[in-house]
């Protein structure tokens, strides 16, 4: 089966558990994503704006995607995202989007109390916990005294974990559980779901959509860190100029090449005079 073909499959089988689909959906739908965080955190959240954050680039007219969702209300900056599998890399991840949100959060000069409460949530398919044996639905972390626990920093930081498989058995609300219910299965069972279930429909019809996700699973194919096998500086170089070559054929911008693969723009951009001879 070849690339193309696998990834048209690969479309058609994606469901709102695809990272990319979610973030479309999300996006596309404020009002789907704002009962989602609300019925998440158990909030009523007001007026909600989406706001920028990491971009790829599709092409060189600078479109770009992202895959998560980052919001925020008038006391509340809120980041969302979709895991489908344990990158081992979560906790991190999270540390380093309430880093970007902060930056967001506060003008220069401003005092460190108008920061506003963040609020980082992954939804996760797999259970990031299990390597310490643990098995809850929903794992929030906030930072508190080591030495006494009830006493908390304050700093309005927080970072929650759904665990997917485990909210659809184990959490008591009906609604949340099946939305849970729905991303493993695909088979909506209340209102929500159903309107979910549409939205993913619409999106799947949007050609647009469908070829941001091909450019976007093509990078992920080629991508450089992963793309390596163990091996001299040589072999490593030599990867990342066909790297490199693979992302110009597909209308990918040089600036977002050089990037990715590690290699000086000027390089990528040789690459590009000696494709177009």
């Amino acid at each position: 089966m070849g690339l193309d073909e696998e990834l048209n499959k690969k479309w058609e089988n994606a469901t709102l558990a695809n990272n990319f689909i979610f973030y479309k959906v999300m996006r596309e739908y404020p009002n789907a994503c704002k009962h989602l965080i609300e019925m998440l955190l158990k909030i009523k959240n007001g007026k909600m704006v989406f706001l920028q954050e990491e971009y790829i680039n599709l092409d060189n007219e600078g479109k770009a995607i992202r895959l998560d969702v980052f919001v925020k209300d008038k006391n509340r900056l809120i980041d969302v995202e979709i895991q489908l599998k344990d990158t081992k890399e979560l906790p991190e991840r999270a540390r380093y989007y309430q880093g970007l949100m902060d930056l967001d959060s506060l003008g220069k000069g401003e005092s460190y109390k108008k920061l506003k409460d963040s609020h980082v949530i992954f939804i996760c398919m797999e259970n990031i916990f299990s390597a310490q044996k643990k098995d809850l639905p929903v794992y929030t972390f906030e930072n508190m005294c080591r030495e006494d626990k009830s006493v908390k920093l304050n700093d309005r930081t927080y970072k929650h974990f759904f665990i997917a498989p485990t909210c659809a058995k184990m959490i008591e609300d009906e609604e949340i559980r099946s939305f849970f219910e729905f991303l493993i299965t695909n088979n909506p069972a209340d209102n929500y779901t159903s309107e979910l279930d549409s939205y993913v429909t619409y999106a799947k019809k949007n050609m647009q959509w469908r070829m941001e996700f091909m450019t976007w699973e093509r990078m992920e194919t080629y991508k450089y860190e992963e793309g390596f096998e163990d091996g001299d500086q040589n072999g490593r170089q030599n990867k990342a100029i066909e790297t490199a070559t693979n992302f110009l054929k597909e209308k990918i911008s040089p600036e977002i090449i050089a990037r990715c693969v590690g290699l000086p723009l000027e390089e990528v951009l040789k690459l590009e005079v000696e494709l177009k001879k």
